[in-house]
This record gives C-alpha cells, structure tokens and sequence, in this order.
C-alpha cells in the first residue's frame, strides 16, 4: 500500500493497516500519549494512542527521516563507542 493509499483510508481501515502490514519500529510517550511508530513499505506511521482510555487519537504518515529523530535520539550508542 502506498503512502497516498493509506492516506485515504478511514481510521478503522487505518488501525487494520498499521497492525496486519506494519512493523513496530519505536514507541515513545508522555504524560497523557503513547505514540508507536510503524514501518509500513517505504513510509513510517506514527498511531497516538490516549494511556488512560488506549483509543487511539490519530495517526502521522510521512516517508522523511526526519520525523524520526525523538526515536532516534532516545537510542543509546554509548555501548558501541567505548
């Protein structure tokens, strides 16, 4: 499925989607969300999920890298310097 494709889907298809076709990539979180960040072909989702209720809030599609960097920043490379 392209990007343009999963745009267009309704919410329902696009939970159905990330979790049949996705690969679980990163999770991050805050006070009152928790964001996991999907691979799907050559684009990444991003699902917002409330922590109270687990609805889910929204989803992000893009295919940039840099929309990865709170992932990428919480990766620890300490162990592969020393």
């Amino acid at each position: 499925m392209k990007l343009s494709e999963f745009i267009l889907l309704d919410e329902h298809e696009k939970t159905s989607a990330v979790l049949h076709n996705g690969i679980l990539v990163g999770k991050r979180k805050n006070e009152a969300l928790i964001v996991f960040l999907f691979q799907l072909e050559n684009y990444y989702v991003e699902t917002y999920c409330n922590l109270i209720s687990k609805n889910v809030l929204e989803f992000k599609a893009f295919n940039n890298t840099k929309n990865l960097a709170p992932y990428l920043e919480a990766i620890s490379i300490d162990e592969l310097i020393n």
